[in-house]
Formats: structure tokens, sequence, C-alpha cells
């Protein structure tokens, strides 16, 4: 299953209307979260907004997390250790207010597991890529020295 989001504040009915297209062609399962899209999207498992639980859920069970270049969807791909693709929004498009989702995936386009599409071609190829390197949060040493002094005292 292909878990996809569109975070929780606009619809983004471009990526969702190539996401519904991809699904048909390819017989893919793409559970979407869609935020307030209102367009028909037959081949798509939809919810306009999930419960923080479901969201964990389907995250969890996907194989590949696709959304916009938000943040949170970074994170919770990073921290399930799934590979997520990100379709940024363009403002150029009227998607956003400014192009920052663009500036996201050019910092982010050298990170293992990130994986970028500009184009509805290019998500088309990244989803139906067998084993696609996943993404993992790196810990930073302080972090981990931190947890180990913490376990250390709890275990005395």
């Amino acid at each position: 299953m292909i878990f996809a989001t569109v975070g929780t504040q606009l619809p983004f009915p471009r990526f969702v209307g190539a996401l519904d297209a991809i699904a048909g062609r390819r017989g893919l399962r793409i559970v979407a979260q869609t935020c307030g899209d209102t367009d028909t999207r037959p081949h798509l498992d939809r919810h306009e907004h999930l419960d923080p639980v479901t969201f964990d859920r389907f995250v969890r069970e996907a194989s590949v997390i696709v959304g916009h270049a938000g943040i949170g969807s970074i994170l919770s791909a990073g921290r399930a250790g799934k590979p997520i693709i990100l379709y940024p929004r363009r403002a150029s498009l009227g998607e956003h207010r400014n192009e920052h989702q663009l500036a996201t995936v050019a910092a982010l386009c050298d990170r293992p597991g990130i994986h970028i599409a500009h184009t509805d071609e290019e998500l088309e190829a990244l989803l139906t890529t067998p084993d696609l390197t996943p993404f993992q949060l790196e810990q930073s040493a302080n972090r981990t020295a931190l947890v180990d002094r913490l376990r250390a005292f709890i275990a005395a």
C-alpha cells in the first residue's frame, strides 16, 4: 500500500489527480489523505482528514509515503523508516503562497530515502520503482549520549 498525504491546510488537486491517474493505470493501492479535494477520484482510497492514530497506522503499513514537501510528512516517514517521495506544491501554479516547498526539496534532494518528483512522469516512475531506499532520521551524537546517560541512570 502507498500512503499519500497533502497535509492538513490546503487541498492539492494536481497531486491527487496525478495519483488517481497513476493508480488507475498501474493498479496501485493508494490510500490518500486529501484535505478538501472535491473531485471524483475513483482509483484512490480517500480520506479528507485523518486523526493522528489512523495517520500513524497508515504510515506504518505503507511501503512508501508520498506527499507534498511538508515537514510533518517528511518527519513521519523518517521516524517510520519509510521511503518518501516528495511532490512539491508550486506557488507559480497557485498551490501555495511562496516557493518554500521547492526550496525544501532542493535542500533535501541528496538525502538517502528522500525521492523527489517534479512531474507526473517522475512521480509515476518512482511509485513503480521496487525497493526504494528508506529514509531514516539521523540521531545526533548529543541526543544519543543523553539517551545513554538516562538509560544508565534508570538502570542504576
